[in-house]
């Protein structure tokens, strides 16, 4: 186990599968991501938008990327998205495996 240095794991949501897969491949095959894991079954999002407490179901994507892409990976994921304000969360990675994090970095060079 290593630090996780630039690793960076980012959650969005969308409003379908099929979106989601469109935004996934995307996003992998311009080298913005390394990997995208799209939780199958849909997750109930409770959220605050203009005002009302709103109720929806959504499609969580796990985006693996580095801190060097997270700009142009979050410019691509707006112009895919049907949201006005899609959620992108960042999350640093504090540690993983030598071999997995040294993937991720590769896989992410531009």
């Amino acid at each position: 186990m290593v630090a996780g240095k630039g690793s960076r794991v980012v959650l969005v949501t969308c409003g379908s599968i099929i979106e989601a897969r469109r935004i996934a491949s995307r996003v992998v095959r311009k080298g913005l991501a390394a990997c995208v894991n799209i939780v199958l079954g849909p997750v109930q999002s409770i959220y605050r938008w203009k005002g009302k407490v709103q109720s929806a179901r959504e499609v969580l994507m796990v985006i693996k990327t580095s801190a060097t892409r997270l700009a142009d990976l979050e410019k691509e994921v707006k112009h895919w998205h049907s949201y006005d304000v899609p959620e992108f969360v960042v999350i640093s990675v504090a540690a993983g495996s030598r071999e997995y994090l040294a993937w991720l970095e590769e896989s992410v060079k531009s």
